[in-house]
């Protein structure tokens, strides 16, 4: 399979199923275990979820930024910097922003995702966004077709600007750098290697057909016993 061949098979399967092939199982013969479960910093927690269930998941590269406000006397980068770096990054992007406050009053009143910002995104290559603020403008996000995993919205925000492009980042307990995979959708976000990619991809489906086999196992089960032997029997 190509590359992109490879992306749309995993937009079969939830992020679930994706991060239990990448690390949720150790000892599983389909999991990876390409990260510590607990305290890999490989997928999001509850202080975010999905904006739009209906529209489904997306995959692609992580692209990375870091907003705060606006600080007197001090230089920023501009959204034309962010341009710049979605145009050097690998198509599909998710942009992942990581929102870098002095207190968390202000993180929980800035909607800084609107739906200009959000158009722009778009015409950039960008499918998704994973932020661990809010955002704004949902009527106009919606027919955009981005998908977001964000921590609320609000109607407002005041000056901000961005600290750094295409760093390490970290939202809502997801560690990211730039060129990872990442997939989201109702769940969350989890991300991965993308010298990974062909690795993920052999494995999903052997995971998914597995824990197919053994629900129906399960729900065919009629007594104690057979419950406990099903139950006993998993990889």
């Amino acid at each position: 399979m190509t590359e992109q061949e490879m992306l749309n098979k995993l937009l079969e399967y939830s992020t679930s199923t994706v991060a239990n092939v990448v690390a949720t199982y150790l000892g599983n013969p389909q999991c990876l275990g390409l990260y510590d479960a607990w305290h890999g910093s490989w997928y999001t927690d509850q202080t975010v979820h999905c904006a739009f269930y209906e529209m489904g998941r997306r995959i692609g590269y992580a692209a990375t930024v870091v907003r705060s406000v606006s600080k007197a006397g001090l230089a920023s980068l501009s959204w034309m910097d962010v341009v710049d770096m979605l145009a050097r990054a690998k198509k599909p992007v998710i942009l992942v922003c990581q929102q870098s406050y002095p207190s968390a009053e202000i993180l929980n009143r800035a909607g800084l995702f609107g739906g200009q910002s959000t158009a722009l995104l778009k015409v950039c290559g960008v499918v998704g966004v994973v932020t661990d603020g809010p955002s704004r403008d949902v009527d106009e996000l919606r027919p955009l077709g981005l998908q977001y995993v964000m921590s609320g919205v609000t109607p407002a925000h005041g000056e901000f600007s961005f600290e750094a492009v295409g760093v390490p980042v970290s939202v809502a307990g997801m560690d990211a750098v730039p060129g990872e995979v990442v997939h989201m959708d109702e769940h969350g976000a989890c991300k991965f290697p993308a010298d990974r990619l062909t690795d993920v991809c052999a494995m999903v489906e052997q995971f998914s057909q597995a824990e197919l086999r053994q629900a129906r196992i399960l729900l065919e089960a009629r007594s104690v016993d057979k419950i406990k032997r099903a139950w006993s029997s998993r990889a």
